[in-house]
């Protein structure tokens, strides 16, 4: 194709400046080779003064059936653990408070790298930072490794949180899918979570209406969150991607059917999400405070839990004087998503 200058895979997104000069050169460039990452000078915009993401890999290796980020995204690249620890360290010498470790599977960082590493060796690389506190998503079942638990087990500053995308309930589903993993595997991993931190919370991932899906397969899904009762599901109707095997399937699930399964699987997480949520009544929560609670500006201010619970109380001096501190909140009003709580007179000053 004479007419095109320059072919770019995600990879090379920090040098396009170079490659753009091969091609004022008169060259045709095609740089889509896996390479090392070579880390940018430049940094992410930062939506928030609080909380920062922070990535630790690009690109995936998995190939789900109904996936289209192997394509777009390229393949899986991890950042080393001195840049990774360097950039945390840098965001707590700013302020920052949290940080959200985020890679497309975050259980499989390290494999591309000699010596190997494993995601559980970065968390405490990355605690030793001191930085109040660290998140991470997204992981694998697939790939899930106890040591991830008993690492949040054993440093504070590692939120028992966890998002482990289930997708199915069913076998045969999850095996058209090409996920890996089975439905008792994913029941063990909740076990082995709340075996070791018995008030983590756990969120996940659903897929409802993929091609072939009968009624029976999609009952699976509904009993599978009402034995885990996790703490909420993100639910999706299957939607065919460009390039991906199930785009081009002929057993598609009509659209209506799609959607009367996506209504009533909301419906069963709005139940359990309610329920999970009662636990918090009364107790008094260590809420990191981010941003003003629209509907109340002048003291009201917004935060979250350890387990990522969104909650909201008022505040003498209100965001100025409260974003990015700590404080005790005693929770009085509990809803499916969030929670309002009082300032706890033991730390009215915030820390």
């Amino acid at each position: 194709m004479p007419a095109l200058d320059l072919v770019m895979g995600p990879q090379y997104a920090n040098r396009l400046a170079d490659l753009l000069e091969d091609v004022e050169n008169g060259n045709q460039v095609v740089a889509t080779e896996p390479i090392h990452i070579m880390e940018d000078l430049s940094k992410p915009r930062r939506e928030s003064q609080v909380c920062a993401w922070v990535n630790i890999s690009y690109g995936c290796n998995e190939r789900c059936t109904y996936c289209v980020v192997p394509y777009t995204r390229g393949l899986e690249q991890s950042r080393s653990v001195e840049s990774v620890v360097n950039e945390v360290a840098q965001l707590k010498s700013h302020g920052y408070r949290e940080v959200t470790l985020l890679g497309q599977n975050i259980d499989a960082y390290g494999r591309d790298m000699r010596p190997r590493v494993t995601f559980a060796q970065l968390l405490r690389h990355v605690s030793e930072t001191g930085i109040d506190r660290i998140r991470a998503i997204t992981a694998h079942p697939r790939y899930w490794s106890p040591r991830v638990i008993q690492a949040t087990a054993e440093l504070s500053n590692v939120m028992p949180y966890f998002h482990i995308p289930f997708q199915s309930g069913d076998d045969q589903v999850l095996k058209a899918m090409g996920r890996g993993y089975t439905a008792k595997r994913y029941r063990r991993i909740v076990e082995m979570i709340r075996e070791h931190l018995p008030d983590a919370a756990i969120t996940a991932d659903a897929i409802v209406g993929f091609p072939g899906e009968t009624e029976e397969q999609f009952q699976h899904t509904l009993e599978l969150m009402e034995e885990l009762q996790l703490d909420n599901v993100n639910t999706a109707a299957y939607s065919p991607r460009p390039f991906t095997p199930a785009a081009t399937w002929d057993d598609q699930v009509p659209e209506e059917v799609k959607m009367e399964r996506l209504y009533r699987i909301n419906e069963v997480n709005m139940r359990i999400v309610d329920a999970r949520s009662q636990r918090y009544l009364g107790r008094v929560e260590q809420v990191l405070v981010e941003e003003v609670n629209p509907k109340c500006p002048e003291l009201g201010v917004c935060g979250r839990t350890r387990t990522n619970k969104k909650v909201f109380f008022e505040a003498p001096g209100g965001i100025d004087r409260w974003r990015g501190r700590m404080a005790d909140v005693r929770i009085t009003q509990v809803r499916a998503y969030s929670l309002t709580g009082e300032l706890s007179s033991s730390h009215a000053q915030g820390y």
